[in-house]
């Protein structure tokens, strides 16, 4: 899989690549990462990326012809214009990170996943000529409800959270199925697949907590040794040696946590 970062702070991405799971990934060849200098396609002397906005206003907007261009020149192909516009692959996908995109969720990076190149466009300044998010982008992303100055810390999370999707980035592929936000988070331990399998782990017939319909739960607590920190101890479900309780005890809790910190996701009201 391959991502493109156009950026006008190439350097910006020296230290996230080169840590965890996306360097990683990059070392054993299953993901490929190139930075592109948005300046490198400007046409004068100062290399100007941005200009002020038609109709008056604060701040400055990045200008459409040094993006098109470097879409362009990484595609290897023209993208168009009003009157031709050429379709995208399949597999490609151009994401500008704008505060004004919809929400990245774990199902946006999940499909991220499935797809072979995307090039990320990092907006900057008071925004991004309109145009490149009408006719140059395939889909305008925004990380969360608030305004950051560029794209770029939210072109590495999502770098991340795709990567970590990929089969064999991580040490155990299970890792990704079993966290906050992935629908068999839920479920997985206590599915009739599951239980059917280790009928002596959790026992014939044993019921399963029921679990809401479309409700993405956070993920269950975890703990490690020493059992007692601090007068802080480990819940005796996870040391007594019963999985399917163990396995109750998780559900449990993972809805508990989400009704706390995301009601939202539970269908309740904060």
């Amino acid at each position: 899989m391959r991502f493109d970062l156009i950026t006008i702070f190439p350097e910006f991405f020296a230290g996230p690549l080169e840590h965890g799971i996306v360097r990683k990934a990059r070392e054993a060849g299953l993901i490929e990462v190139q930075v592109q200098d948005l300046r490198v396609f400007t046409k004068d002397r100062h290399r100007t990326v941005d200009d002020r906005p038609f109709g008056g206003g604060e701040g400055m907007v990045l200008k459409p012809e040094p993006l098109f261009e470097a879409v362009e020149f990484l595609l290897g192909r023209s993208v168009g214009g009003a009157e031709v516009r050429p379709e995208l692959d399949s597999k490609t996908a151009i994401v500008l990170l704008s505060a004004a995109g919809k929400r990245f969720t774990q199902e946006t990076a999940r499909r991220y996943a499935q797809l072979e190149r995307i090039l990320f466009i990092c907006g900057r300044y008071e925004g991004v000529d309109e145009r490149v998010a009408e006719h140059l982008a395939t889909e305008e992303v925004s990380i969360g409800d608030f305004v950051l100055s560029g794209g770029e810390l939210p072109a590495a999370l999502i770098v991340d959270a795709a990567t970590r999707l990929l089969p064999g980035a991580l040490g155990n592929d299970a890792s990704s199925q079993n966290e906050s936000f992935s629908p068999s988070q839920q479920s997985a331990e206590l599915s009739p697949a599951n239980r059917a399998q280790h009928p002596e782990t959790f026992g014939i017939g044993a019921p399963a907590p029921p679990v809401p319909a479309e409700t993405l739960l956070l993920d269950f607590p975890h703990y490690t040794r020493p059992a007692d920190f601090r007068g802080w101890k480990v819940p005796d479900v996870l040391i007594g040696g019963n999985h399917a309780e163990v396995a109750k005890w998780r559900r449990e809790q993972a809805l508990e946590k989400t009704k706390r910190n995301r009601p939202d996701l539970t269908g309740e009201s904060p």
